[in-house]
């Protein structure tokens, strides 16, 4: 499918554009907005930050990057798996630091979207991303126990730390009334009705049931933080607060705020294109995340990116173009002007326990089903090496560790080069009307499926070891998609040592690609254009043409 720009994308939108079609928009975007805002408030009281954060980035973020969205379902705002990263963010470099953090990360994500990069992170494997879902799933359950059970343990640096904690801190007491509320929370939501969940989320639902509860009884339950009738939060991040001289620390952590937000939106998109057949043009919605990332410190808000329940709301209400988007955020914008003061009765345990349901409802479990369940081994090996590294490591060495993982796996599988040599079939060339001798018997063809890169020239040359009297090799590469410099090497070796022993090396099927690797490197010159053919027929009957030596 071609790349479609920015303004080919307001075109299709809205070339049709009608007074129904916006009743649509506006309906999707309530509906976004009745799923968001408890969500919104729950990331953004778990992040370290504030309630008032998380709700601000999603009206923020929702106009910014509705606007100059990839896609018109693609619905952004506060996300879970980020929260993880900046609750270890705001503990070790306080507000300041996690805003300069994720300037930068808006900054990368815009340069990936420019370079037109985003399709490289297509290449981390499912596994992996499973694990870390889960492990991330995992790290929110864990670090919701201190608002859940209404009480405040040290901080730590991972969730393992924390869980320990639990166990060795001596004297904790939880409040009650805040772990009941917290249940009733859970509770509501995990019996709510499906089909009422379409209307209304159960959500929203069980946090207006939990808060008039709350209130009604007048239970000690902590209460999330007031809630400023503003877009603008103070403190905010400002161009002279970057700390210059130890900008280098900061590289790490938006390293993984980008890659998190990168992965979230490309998952999001293809949950999006297989809903509605419309392909999330990926480079621009990264642009757009970035541009939003790099305003949203200047409100004081959190990291936005794209949300796949969001996404599915506004798809399954009938969203017709990027404004059921931008209404969401509207809608959210008028709930922060005019609903402030109940906002702040809120329970924190109530949005604690939201967070832990929509935690355990992230994991795709029929993925890790059908993955342990066909014992897949290599598979099963970096799902739980993900997992368990993101629980106990910090998520920042989690990420570099799965990605050294991810290139382990890339690699493994790509270093493995099936390479098959036979005798010429005379019967079988004749089948197909070519007619030859077959009196040579020192013609030997060698059909190589898979990359041939510095990985797999080992077993390249193990596997033409030994020769003996061969008067032609022919390399059959139709099914070789790519060769590197390592590969070429291993091939111009191979072409010295036939060579000396009065033996031709040809080509067959090659690829453009291939061979114009061949053609900088000197090899084509080196082995002669002549040995070049389009496949492995032409090379047998021009190779029995030939005089053999050992014939």
């Amino acid at each position: 499918m071609p790349r479609r720009s920015l303004a080919r994308l307001y075109k299709d939108e809205f070339s049709n554009y009608s007074l129904a079609k916006f009743g649509k928009d506006l309906y999707a975007g309530l509906n976004v907005a009745l799923v968001a805002l408890p969500l919104a408030l729950a990331f953004g009281a778990a992040s370290g930050a504030s309630a008032a954060a998380g709700l601000v980035t999603s009206i923020v973020g929702g106009i910014v990057i509705g606007l100059l969205a990839g896609a018109p379902y693609q619905m952004t705002g506060a996300k879970a798996v980020i929260s993880v990263v900046l609750i270890v963010l705001v503990q070790q470099y306080g507000l300041e630091g996690m805003w300069v953090a994720l300037f930068m990360a808006g900054l990368l994500t815009v340069g990936i979207g420019l370079f037109r990069m985003g399709r490289f992170i297509a290449f981390i494997p499912s596994p992996v991303i499973s694990g870390f879902t889960a492990g991330i799933s995992a790290i929110i359950i864990i670090r919701q126990f201190d608002p859940l059970l209404g009480i405040r343990t040290a901080t730590t640096i991972t969730a393992a730390q924390k869980l320990i904690g639990y166990f060795t801190t001596p004297n904790l007491t939880p409040n009650v009334h805040s772990l009941i509320i917290g249940l009733f929370v859970m509770g509501i939501m995990f019996l709510y009705p499906a089909k009422w969940n379409e209307r209304i989320p159960g959500s929203l639902v069980a946090l207006i049931v939990a808060t008039a509860s709350n209130s009604a009884l007048g239970w000690s339950a902590p209460l999330i933080d007031s809630i400023p009738r503003t877009l603008f939060l103070q403190p905010s991040f400002s161009i002279p607060d970057i700390p210059w001289e130890n900008i280098s620390q900061f590289i790490a952590p938006a390293l993984t705020l980008t890659a998190l937000g990168s992965v979230e939106t490309l998952l999001c998109g293809a949950t999006g294109a297989e809903l509605t057949g419309k392909r999330l043009q990926v480079n621009q919605h990264l642009i757009a995340q970035g541009v939003g990332n790099m305003l949203l410190p200047f409100f004081g808000a959190v990291p936005t990116t794209s949300g796949i329940i969001r996404t599915k709301v506004a798809i399954r209400s009938g969203a017709q173009t990027r404004l059921a988007g931008i209404f969401h955020a509207l809608m959210l914008m008028l709930v922060l002007f005019t609903l402030a003061p109940y906002l702040e009765m809120i329970p924190l345990s109530a949005l604690a326990a939201v967070l832990m349901v929509t935690a355990v409802r992230s994991v795709d479990v029929n993925a890790v089903k059908f993955m342990f369940g066909n014992k897949f081994k290599i598979d099963i090996i970096s799902f739980s090496v993900a997992f368990f590294a993101t629980i106990i490591l910090s998520l920042t060495n989690a990420i570099l560790f799965g990605s050294f993982l991810m290139g382990a796996a890339f690699l493994n599988k790509s270093a493995s080069i099936d390479i098959t040599i036979q005798e010429v079939d005379v019967e079988r060339l004749k089948q197909k009307g070519i007619e030859t001798a077959g009196k040579c018997k020192h013609v030997r063809v060698a059909f190589l499926t898979g990359p041939l890169f510095f990985a797999a020239t080992s077993q390249f040359s193990e596997s033409f070891a030994d020769l003996g009297e061969t008067h032609a090799l022919i390399l059959s590469m139709r099914g070789v998609p790519l060769i590197d410099s390592a590969g070429v090497e291993a091939i111009y070796k191979l072409h010295l040592r036939l060579q000396k022993n009065g033996g031709t090396l040809m080509i067959a099927g090659i690829h453009d690609n291939a061979k114009q690797m061949m053609e900088r490197s000197g090899l084509v010159q080196a082995i002669s254009e002549e040995n070049f053919f389009w496949s492995s027929d032409q090379a047998i009957v021009e190779a029995e043409r030939r005089d053999c030596r050992f014939c």
